[in-house]
């Protein structure tokens, strides 16, 4: 049954907002290894190597996210949408607000950076799972002919996450440093606790998604969901990969580390680029639905390809008006960046990636796919980026790296079929073939 625009909307809002308190909660630890945790964690060290050893800890995330892709991929297609993610948004709820009371390496030595990488893998196994389900949330509910555009709204979680994350910490890295390092870091991670209190009220009024509940009732569930999608799906999952390269990357050489490079090699302010991250999402909260609609008219691929062929063209225009130093250049250069190429290839994503996927392993198959790119590529490119820094002591190799990432991207896409009008009810009549369509849009 078709759901009215009332409830549509909804049920779109629940999936922006939990998304939204995940991606905070995620952002937040990378700024604050960018700016805090070498100090506090690291202290032993030279402060680049204090700095990569943050980065470090950020990475492990990563490497969680699969894991939690697997597990809750695996409950998702069993037992439904909804409990799932009403679990995800509790364990990373659970993860941030500890990780404020943390105590520093002064105070209990080698403990404290081992609590941290404990509770940064916490919130990797809980955003391994959330992605998956808030994308399924709003798309397994939303018409045929829009799915482009609701899948949208989970996508736009991660600039309100970003945005908000950057909003907090900014605002209590203006406190002299001694107050900041001393208790000002902790508060915005104290502050997730509200947050995930009010995702969990939004949450549990949301209705489970029809075509769970109709592959239910058909009985059309299978005993391993991680098995059954490798089997059938294998061709969809690795091109789901590739295609989230650029984007991955792309997000956190803007966010994390391209502050890192401004505050330590450019001496700027880090109030400058934190403001101009923060603009820059605002602005992506109006492309990624433009995007996304887009998608439902042109298809995924054309939109999805373009973001792609911009971070190639623009990796290094956006490193030179980054040098110059200028507040204005360097701001257009991060909302071009966030706003344009992350946003046109952020939002047609979440459809492109679940659509090609079965019912019954679209969890499971969805989550992977994303989380693997983020283990591979998303959270080592701080770290990546920091070392070519080091070693070449200039900017070009990084933008190298993103040129490449952005080929890899195009050529993922560029070979996928088109799935923008594909029936998601429908089940693949062959156990070795995914659902998917066959004609490409070029």
């Amino acid at each position: 049954m078709a759901l009215s625009k009332k409830e549509m909307r909804q049920v779109a809002t629940a999936s922006l907002i939990g998304s939204a308190i995940e991606w905070y909660d995620w952002f937040l630890y990378g700024t604050a290894a960018a700016l805090v945790f070498n100090t506090l964690f690291f202290p032993d060290y030279d402060p680049l190597v204090g700095t990569l050893l943050a980065f470090a800890t950020f990475g492990a995330g990563f490497f969680a996210r699969p894991l939690g892709g697997i597990i809750f991929g695996y409950y998702g297609d069993k037992l439904g949408r909804k409990t799932t993610l009403i679990i995800c948004l509790l364990l990373m709820g659970f993860g941030t607000f500890f990780i404020g009371f943390l105590p520093s390496y002064e105070q209990i030595g080698v403990w404290a950076p081992i609590l941290l990488l404990f509770l940064r893998v916490v919130q990797g196994i809980a955003v391994g799972g959330e992605w998956g389900g808030a994308v399924l949330l709003a798309i397994e509910h939303a018409p045929e002919n829009k799915r482009g555009f609701y899948g949208s709204f989970p996508q736009m979680g991660v600039p309100v996450g970003l945005l908000l994350s950057t909003v907090v910490f900014s605002a209590f890295s203006a406190l002299p440093r001694d107050q900041f390092l001393a208790w000002g870091w902790r508060i915005p991670f104290l502050l997730s606790i509200l947050l995930v209190a009010t995702g969990l009220f939004i949450r549990l009024k949301v209705m489970e998604t029809p075509a769970f509940l109709q592959a239910k009732e058909a009985g059309n569930q299978i005993k391993n969901p991680l098995k059954e999608v490798w089997k059938t799906s294998k061709k969809d999952i690795f091109i789901a990969l590739g295609s989230r390269f650029a984007n991955d990357a792309s997000y956190y050489i803007s966010n994390v580390f391209v502050l890192l490079y401004a505050t330590q090699y450019l001496s700027l302010d880090k109030t400058l680029f934190l403001t101009g991250v923060s603009v820059g999402a605002a602005v992506e909260l109006f492309t990624i639905p433009l995007f996304g609609a887009l998608s439902d008219k042109v298809g995924r691929r054309p939109v999805f390809m373009a973001g792609s062929l911009f971070f190639v063209l623009f990796s290094f225009p956006f490193f030179w008006l980054v040098e110059t130093q200028n507040m204005l250049l360097i701001w257009i250069a991060l909302v071009l960046w966030i706003a344009v190429g992350h946003g046109a290839t952020f939002a047609p994503m979440s459809a492109f990636i679940a659509e090609r996927f079965d019912t019954k392993t679209r969890y499971t198959g969805s989550s992977i796919s994303y989380q693997l790119s983020g283990m591979l590529i998303g959270g080592p490119t701080p770290f990546i980026a920091t070392a070519l820094l080091s070693w070449s002591g200039h900017y070009w190799p990084i933008a190298l790296f993103m040129i490449i990432l952005g080929v890899i991207s195009f050529v993922s896409i560029f070979v996928a079929s088109e799935t923008y009008r594909k029936d998601l009810n429908k089940v693949s009549s062959q156990n070795n073939e995914p659902n998917t369509l066959k004609t490409k849009t070029n």
